[in-house]
């Protein structure tokens, strides 16, 4: 076992986090299978938040075609919650309570407390996770900085106590992604979902993979939203009508034969922000991206 290993071998139970809109592109084998191995054996347990953004459907066929996705990859202890409301939320500590006690432990003169831990890819909702169960369980309010970004956590806090019986504190720690991402589509969709920063990728590169998306499914709110006539495969055209139907224009110099002419021109970067921002709110329609 390595150093790595031992030092989490003490902490109790690992927990990774999936957001709903691509549940299957989020496990991050080389963050948490060696370490749910090194503790855990098969009592690791994982979270699959923001639930309501999955397309129309009935949510039990939904939930049972990622269930059997997971459950494929060796995922077993799966909960779907929702941190907002705190749906389900409840369940956790009972579940990982059971866990622990089954597990094998070489320590058991010690106090009865437990240390766990959240990890998952950056901007899942983790911080989200500990601060719903310290209202639920200390009704108190929030220990953990959350947003709308990756790399809000920026190191593994100290210990936050999310329980008084049994005893349990928790681990936030900073979003982590594998060395290597296994395609460019599944980059692209981490990239939507917000767990790489926008300007790494390119927001315009981003939009593009998002219409193409929608269109691909179907979801064509976006015409309404922004009084394009019809659909349109043409990330320039609906950039551009983005631009003017939010009034984000901006003024650039033309040379021409007789001197330079400032025009006004469509501001394509704040237009693809706006067409991310409102598909990460769940304004164009429920997309699930796997």
């Amino acid at each position: 076992m390595s150093g790595r290993n031992r030092k989490l071998a003490g902490r109790g139970v690992l927990r990774r986090r999936a957001p709903g809109r691509s549940p299957g592109g989020w496990w991050v084998p080389a963050a948490g299978c060696g370490w749910r191995r090194a503790r855990c054996g098969p009592g690791g347990s994982a979270s699959i938040s923001a639930a309501g953004t999955w397309p129309p459907g009935s949510p039990g066929t939904w939930r049972k075609k990622i269930l059997e996705r997971l459950e494929q990859e060796g995922l077993k202890n799966i909960l779907f919650t929702n941190c907002i409301k705190d749906e389900n939320v409840k369940k956790v500590i009972p579940l990982i309570t059971d866990l622990v006690s089954r597990s094998q432990r070489y320590q058991r003169a010690e106090n009865v407390e437990y240390c766990i831990m959240v990890i998952g890819v950056p901007n899942v909702g983790k911080s989200s996770l500990i601060n719903s169960m310290r209202r639920l369980h200390l009704k108190k309010g929030k220990a953990s900085r959350v947003g709308s970004e990756p790399g809000i956590t920026k190191a593994v806090l100290t210990r936050i106590q999310v329980s008084e019986r049994p005893l349990m504190y928790l681990l936030d720690t900073p979003g982590v992604l594998a060395p290597r991402i296994e395609s460019v589509e599944a980059g692209m969709k981490l990239a939507l979902c917000g767990a790489i920063r926008d300007h790494l990728v390119g927001e315009g590169v981003m939009a593009d993979y998002l219409l193409y998306t929608l269109n691909k499914q179907q979801q064509f709110s976006y015409v309404e939203r922004y009084g394009l006539g019809e659909p349109s495969d043409d990330i320039e055209s609906v950039l551009k009508r983005v631009a003017l139907k939010l009034g984000r224009t901006h003024k650039v110099k033309v040379l021409t034969g007789t001197g330079d002419v400032n025009v006004i021109a469509p501001d394509y970067s704040a237009a693809a922000y706006e067409l991310l921002r409102t598909f990460r709110k769940g304004e164009l329609g429920q997309v699930l991206l796997d």
